[in-house]
């Protein structure tokens, strides 16, 4: 990494945490009471001495953005007076429905969007695009096998129409619509699958009724490189994409301002008996520790990891402590 990046990366990371103190904190102001193990936005967890009697293992999928909220949830609970074990790094979302279903973990958290289609046979194009009504649609249909969720981050990880800076600034693009009249000069890369699907080509042409000069399927990990030499003029990314704080003055993504794409905010799923056992703290620390999960701070988190290469652990850590939740 360059002394250039490293000297932007470590700005603002100062200013991510900055702004992350003085927004929880004034939450917390509004709240006024610090309440229980749980407690307000913004204010420190106060740890209840009866969770102590309650064993939690927290899971979550293979990849950075999942452990990083295992590890999130897991010291939040600790600090709230839980014993807490990991079993973080599962691996695919059936194996880890199955590690719950099994006992195996307490919950983890998974993706409204994921649940929805992997779990209940819900079609891409009929998942809501609304947070609320997809965390209420895919509880619903949890609850029915024993399990609950508890309700959604702030911020959504979701496909999304991404271009460099200076392409956006030239062809003036903001939102997706902004294309309309445009696309049909531009190239548009994503991955192999994109064809299907109603977050990427399918939502763009028949949701927004664009047509692109070429569409090129490429691998997930060559999505920036495609724009970086040119090649696309346009690429398919995730809105929670470690580069988009890494390089936030190079890359911008096009809002879906006629909300196309599925929503895919994170709920935290668990079984309904844990839930109970666990008592209120459960599900108030959770809450109360995801509250602050803006889609900036979640690339940020993401971009500590992937792109600064700390561990998820401290990474987690970090933004209890920069966010007030722990001392």
């Amino acid at each position: 990494m360059s002394t250039k990046r490293n000297s932007a990366r470590a700005l603002f990371a100062a200013l991510f945490a900055l702004v992350l103190v003085l927004g929880l904190a004034a939450c917390g102001d509004d709240n006024g009471d610090n309440g229980g193990g749980g407690g307000g936005g913004g204010k420190q967890i106060v740890s209840n001495p009866d969770n102590g009697k309650v064993t939690l293992t927290i899971g979550s999928k293979n990849f950075t953005e999942q452990i990083v909220l295992g590890e999130i949830y897991s010291q939040a609970l600790e600090a709230a007076g839980y014993k807490v074990d990991k079993k973080l790094n599962l691996g695919s979302e059936q194996v880890a429905l199955q590690a719950l279903k099994g006992g195996e973990i307490s919950g983890y958290p998974e993706y409204t969007s994921t649940a929805l289609t992997s779990f209940f046979d819900v079609a891409p194009e009929a998942v809501p695009s609304d947070a609320q009504q997809a965390f209420e649609e895919s509880k619903t249909d949890f609850e029915k096998e024993g399990l609950t969720a508890f309700p959604p981050t702030p911020f959504a990880s979701a496909n999304a129409v991404g271009t460099l800076k200076s392409t956006a600034d030239k062809l003036g693009l903001k939102d997706v619509s902004d294309l309309d009249g445009k696309s049909q000069d531009l190239t548009l890369y994503g991955s192999p699958e994109c064809r299907q699907r109603v977050d990427c080509l399918v939502g763009l042409e028949d949701g927004y009724g664009l047509k692109f000069k070429s569409f090129t399927p490429v691998d997930i990990g060559l999505r920036y490189t495609v724009l970086d030499k040119g090649q696309a003029d346009l690429s398919i990314l995730f809105t929670t994409d470690a580069q988009l704080a890494a390089d936030k003055d190079k890359y911008v993504i096009l809002a879906d301002d006629k909300h196309i794409f599925p929503a895919g905010n994170v709920i935290f799923v668990t079984d309904q008996d844990v839930a109970k056992t666990a008592g209120p703290d459960y599900e108030k620390t959770i809450t109360q520790v995801q509250s602050g999960l803006t889609i900036n701070v979640m690339q940020e988190l993401d971009a500590r990891v992937d792109i600064d290469r700390q561990e998820p652990a401290d990474v987690a850590k970090q933004y209890l402590k920069e966010s007030g939740y722990i001392g």
